[in-house]
């Protein structure tokens, strides 16, 4: 019986594994050489040694020290910190897939463009307050899919998922490749050329960063998985660090291969919505099987994002409300439907992204723009989220004597403190600077330019505020007293 328990245990290769599926996507590398063309893979490598693998091990500890803890960065703070910052805690996780959720139907009807017209230019052709009212159509079909159940639609998501770590794999061996065995053109330049991986650490560089951050972020999704490994101490960290290393490869990899497919001097303004799509496009036709690498990711990519759409409705709000504090949560959004489903809290989601998809189409100019501004907004609101991991982690370095775990990042206090704070501020610092929209979107006069600062500052500002005021409204009506 013994034998059988530990065969089931999770091994360090699991682990690496089950991390890179929750953490990459080809769409990652595609995001980012969109805002920095070849320079990117020297900011790859700084991000993965001065951020992402602390981070990642940092989750080892606190993973290690809470095994028992199943919601994971929420019980981590409730823990250190108490209730009231858990709930705070819980209510960030929940509240940045709000802009998430508000991207993803243009997602999916990029993808169903390439995939029945061969290009994306019905996004590029129509009216943003169009594509938008189409999106918030799309949005509101998921949120009645949600309320039914999930199950078939969670098992193509799984597969789909699967295909899309293929197809990014697939990209960068055949992209790079192709120059030497089909002896193809390169698109940029003197690839070979140092100086144009050396970024110039300008403003608008700084600018980008949340754009990596953003990237790298969600391994403590996995911290759940730690008392499910076999040798916790040793193994966990060791899968930390081969996910580190795998993404490491990914992203380097992939930007050269992208450099080999798309000039990094003349980037297109709509390469983050549609640069995946051409990218394996001109893969096809190199290889001759003309469209049909980018069929196949058009096809995942939308059963991906319709998966991850219908998903992230239900799942981050189930972390909300599954175990909430009368407290702070009033008691009207914790009531379920006959399937199991926070029917109110529904409603609340539905509210909130469908303001914040109808109303940036009223100011920004372009559904390019429109697009790149919702992503890049994402980017400022998802890292929000790894704050309360590394707040977490400097709370736990100062009552490590109480705390103990099988795996130890680091062992002297001061180094630990130095590490979470370091992630902590840099992370807090790139989603600032991540508020300004980039060169690209027009120069300080444009109202469009100003429209979406405006909406970088306000929206993260809202969301956080709706969160300090629901435990007043759970105290009155809920008749809490002090």
């Amino acid at each position: 019986m013994e034998n059988t328990s530990q065969s089931s245990k999770l091994r360090w290769y699991n682990i690496a594994l089950l991390a890179f599926t929750v953490v990459w996507g080809f769409t990652n590398v595609v995001n980012n050489f969109a805002n920095q063309g070849l320079t990117v893979v020297f900011s790859w490598i700084l991000i993965m040694f001065l951020y992402f693998i602390p981070y990642t091990l940092m989750v080892g500890q606190l993973g290690s020290a809470f095994q028992n803890s199943g919601a994971g960065v929420s019980s981590w703070i409730n823990e250190l910190l108490g209730s009231k910052w858990a709930y705070l805690a819980a209510w960030t996780y929940w509240v940045v897939h709000v802009p998430y959720l508000a991207q993803k139907p243009q997602i999916i009807m990029i993808s169903l463009s390439w995939l029945f017209r061969g290009n994306g230019t019905f996004v590029n052709d129509t009216k943003p307050i169009v594509v938008q009212l189409l999106s918030l159509v799309l949005f509101l079909g998921f949120v009645w899919l949600a309320t039914k159940g999930l199950n078939a639609l969670k098992k193509l998501g799984n597969i789909a998922g699967i295909l899309l770590l293929i197809m990014s794999f697939l990209f960068i061996i055949l992209g790079i490749s192709a120059p030497f065995i089909l002896h193809t053109h390169v698109a940029t330049p003197n690839m070979g050329s140092l100086h144009d991986y050396v970024p110039k650490f300008s403003f608008q560089y700084l600018t980008t960063l949340s754009m990596l951050i953003f990237a790298v972020g969600g391994c403590e999704k996995i911290s759940p998985y730690v008392n499910k490994t076999h040798n916790a101490s040793r193994e966990f960290p060791k899968g930390m660090l081969v996910l580190a290393i795998i993404v490491a490869l990914s992203a380097i990899l992939g930007s050269i291969g992208m450099g080999i497919v798309i000039n990094a001097h003349h980037i297109p303004n709509d390469l983050m919505s549609n640069g995946a799509y051409e990218a394996f496009q001109i893969l096809g036709r190199y290889y001759h099987v003309g469209d049909l690498f980018m069929w196949i990711f058009a096809i995942t990519n939308t059963l991906g994002s319709a998966t991850a759409l219908a998903v992230s409705i239900d799942a981050p709000l189930r972390m909300l409300l599954d175990e909430a504090d009368e407290r702070f949560i009033p008691k009207v959004l914790l009531k379920k439907n006959k399937h199991g489903v926070f029917i109110n809290g529904y409603k609340m989601v539905t509210v909130l992204v469908s303001i914040l998809i109808i109303l940036p189409a009223l100011g920004i100019k372009g559904m390019s723009n429109l697009y790149n501004w919702l992503l890049n907004l994402n980017s400022i609101c998802m890292p929000m989220r790894y704050l309360w991991v590394f707040l977490a982690y400097i709370m736990l370095v100062k009552y490590m004597d109480k705390y103990k775990s099988d795996y130890v990042f680091v062992k002297s206090k001061p180094v630990g403190y130095a590490f979470g704070i370091w992630t902590f501020v840099f992370t807090a610092f790139a989603c600032i600077m991540g508020m300004v929209p980039k060169a690209n979107m027009a120069a300080f006069a444009t109202s469009s330019w100003w429209f979406q600062i405006a909406m970088n500052v306000i929206t993260p500002i809202i969301l956080i505020a709706l969160g300090l005021i629901l435990p007043a409204i759970a105290r009155r009506t809920n008749k809490i007293n002090d």
